[in-house]
C-alpha cells in the first residue's frame, strides 16, 4: 500500500509551560521558513532573562514559533502577523491546542499593520522572508517612526548572509550577533 504523504510537518517548543509539545506547520509552502531550533535556542539563551511578562510582537509570524515559543517561556502576550491566510489558520489551530489567550494571530499585511497600530512592545521579533529584503528596513523604519517600541525594549533581527546592510536607529544598540549556516541574527536593545 503507498503511504500518503502529510502536507504537515511538526515543529517542537523547546523551553517552558509547553515545553515539548508539537506544533503542525505547513511543509513546503513557499516563504515559510521556522526558525531552526539551534538558533531558535542561542536567541532565548539570550532573551531569557527579560522576557518575563513582556508583551511581544512577531513581525512576520509563519509558524508562529517565536512568538508561541515567548510565551510559553513567560511573556505576557504575543501578537503574531501573517499575511498568508494558510499559514495564519495554521496558527490560529496551534493556539487552540494550546488553550491560551495570550496569543493572538493577526491576518494583516505587516507594512500596513505597522502604520495604524497605537500599541507599543517590549520585544520584537523581525524575521521577513528572506527574498523580499525591502521588508527588512521598512519595518525597522516604522517601528521607529510611529513610536511602537516601550521603554527598554528589544528587537530580535533575522536574515540570511546575502541580505543587504540593515539600517538601525542609532537609539538600537546591538547586544548579540550570531551567524549559523547561512543565517544572520541580531538582537538590539532600544536605548532611550
Amino acid at each position: 500500500m503507498k503511504k500518503i504523504k502529510s502536507k504537515y510537518g511538526k515543529i517542537k517548543i523547546i523551553s517552558g509551560k509547553w515545553k515539548g509539545t508539537l506544533l503542525k506547520i505547513i511543509k513546503n509552502k513557499k516563504n515559510l521558513r521556522p526558525t531552526k531550533n539551534l538558533i531558535r535556542e542561542t536567541l532565548f539563551n539570550w532573551i531569557n532573562p527579560i522576557i518575563h511578562n513582556k508583551n511581544c510582537l512577531d513581525c512576520f509570524a509563519g509558524s508562529g514559533i517565536l512568538g508561541i515559543e515567548s510565551v510559553s517561556r513567560g511573556a505576557y502576550k504575543s501578537i503574531l502577523l501573517e499575511q498568508d491566510i494558510t499559514i495564519q489558520k495554521k496558527i490560529i489551530q496551534n493556539i487552540k491546542q494550546l488553550k491560551t489567550k495570550q496569543i493572538i494571530s493577526i491576518h494583516t499585511n505587516t507594512i500596513k499593520w505597522l502604520k495604524k497600530t497605537k500599541n507599543k512592545f517590549d520585544l520584537i521579533f523581525i524575521d521577513p522572508p528572506f527574498k523580499k529584503y525591502i521588508l527588512l528596513n521598512k519595518t525597522i523604519q516604522l517601528i521607529e517612526k510611529n513610536n511602537i517600541l516601550s521603554k527598554n525594549s528589544w528587537i530580535y533581527i533575522e536574515t540570511n548572509i546575502y541580505s543587504p546592510k540593515i539600517f538601525t536607529p542609532k537609539s538600537w544598540k546591538i547586544c548579540k550577533k550570531k551567524i549559523t549556516g547561512k543565517v544572520i541574527y541580531q538582537l538590539y536593545n532600544k536605548i532611550y
